[in-house]
């Protein structure tokens, strides 16, 4: 380290300014972009049926997809080091505000449209004649 670290933002972030941290951020970004894509295609699998859940792993899918990818174009076209920190330090912020801030009550008011209609369930066939069907009743036949 020969500059004060302010200097080393506006230096292209390329092998030879950064030997310690290029290769790593690189490769990690494109590992962890394949990673939300197995993890979003695994999800959605499970999850099928619960569409604020999927909305939120499509959220978390692009978000990671776009900042990781950013990251890896930036290294490539050897942008300034401050574009490639402020596109990881911004993305890794509007993942964990997905995550943390915007889904939980979206979540939670799921869940307890899920918990009233396990209730009304289990209410509507507490009772065993519940689930079997009256015979129908013998009208008598009308004569003309």
């Amino acid at each position: 380290m020969t500059l004060p670290p302010w200097e080393y933002l506006f230096l292209a972030f390329r092998r030879e300014n950064f030997p310690d941290i290029y290769d790593a951020t690189w490769i990690a970004s494109l590992v962890v972009t394949l990673a939300f894509i197995v993890a979003y295609n695994v999800r959605t699998r499970q999850l099928h049926r619960h569409p604020p859940l999927l909305d939120m792993y499509e959220w978390l899918l692009w978000t990671g997809v776009i900042t990781f990818l950013l990251v890896a174009t930036g290294a490539l076209f050897l942008f300034d080091f401050f574009i490639v920190l402020g596109t990881l330090l911004i993305g890794l912020g509007a993942l964990l505000w997905i995550r943390f801030r915007r889904f939980p009550p979206i979540l939670a008011t799921y869940e307890q449209k899920l918990t009233k209609q396990r209730y009304f369930s289990k209410a509507k066939y507490a009772k065993p004649e519940s689930t079997i069907r009256p015979k129908p009743t013998r009208r008598a036949k009308r004569r003309r």
